[in-house]
């Protein structure tokens, strides 16, 4: 707990969250496993933190316990309900849960700007925390780039496996677009290999082709794996419970905190005053 208090206490100087978004048009990677154990992680070392869920299945917000029938991020972005109407807070990790309603968002939210409503949205409360999660669909939709407007980083999750690398080259088209036109900050901090079986060949090719592809967007593939876990499938069936409170001992949890340790080393994820750890 010492830790966790002093990596706390250097938080407080930051001016602002860092926002970050865990992204692939590919279903089936585990952004929402990642976002979950990633959120849970920096709450553990002391962090403020605010979890977004941008997919309609509602599945982040359900992870952590979110009451997703109550004002969720569709209210936030249709106007009808403020940041501060739409969070709620479970052990510790604030949470703007999503439904169903959110899968309307490409036809109903078609006004000049639609692109900057989750940034506006969440403008009132972002110097509130240190880091806001937030978890996206599985495609490249107003939704995504709502997520990519708002964020200062993004995170790709991808297996490996070769299905897997495909349409990362649309990602990045998209990513390209946004910087262009909506938010010339952001970056990508690098790519993340889940379910990840050292034993396989197929592994050790999809992470070699993984490391070219990186580098084509000028980033990297983290040092972090997260290993195949049973205990990694399994938490998200428990409503409310993570992977640290779940299964501590297992490959997955330790994968996780090693994974959250190299996120709070990277340059982008630093806040003002936070020393490197």
């Amino acid at each position: 707990m010492a830790k966790a208090t002093k990596t706390a206490q250097t938080a407080k100087t930051a001016k602002t969250a860092k926002i970050v978004v865990l992204t692939n048009q590919k279903g089936g990677v585990g952004k929402t496993t990642t976002a979950c154990a990633v959120i849970a992680g920096l709450a553990r070392k002391g962090f403020k933190t605010l979890g977004i869920d941008l997919d309609p299945q509602g599945n982040f917000g359900f992870c952590l316990g979110a009451d997703t029938e109550g004002p969720t991020v569709y209210d936030l972005m249709k106007g009808s309900k403020t940041a501060a109407e739409t969070i709620q807070t479970r052990d510790g990790i604030d949470i703007i849960a999503s439904n169903i309603l959110l899968s309307g968002a490409e036809l109903e939210f078609s006004m000049i700007g639609r692109e900057t409503l989750l940034k506006r949205g969440l403008a009132p409360v972002k110097d509130q925390y240190d880091y806001i999660i937030i978890d996206t669909p599985p495609a490249l939709n107003i939704l995504t780039v709502n997520a990519y407007t708002a964020a200062d980083a993004l995170i790709v999750i991808m297996l490996p496996e070769i299905l897997s690398l495909m349409g990362i080259s649309q990602l990045r088209e998209t990513v390209e677009l946004v910087k262009s036109i909506y938010n010339p900050q952001i970056e990508t901090l690098g790519i993340l290999l889940n379910k990840y079986d050292g034993r396989r060949i197929l592994t050790h090719d999809v992470e070699d082709m993984a490391k070219m592809l990186a580098k084509e967007l000028g980033t990297k593939v983290f040092k972090a794996k997260i290993r195949a876990s049973v205990a990694a499938a399994e938490f998200p069936a428990h409503e409310g419970r993570n992977i640290f409170t779940y299964a501590p001992k297992s490959n997955a949890a330790k994968d996780y905190m090693l994974f959250v340790d190299e996120l709070l080393k990277q340059k982008g994820m630093r806040l003002d005053g936070q020393k490197k750890q």
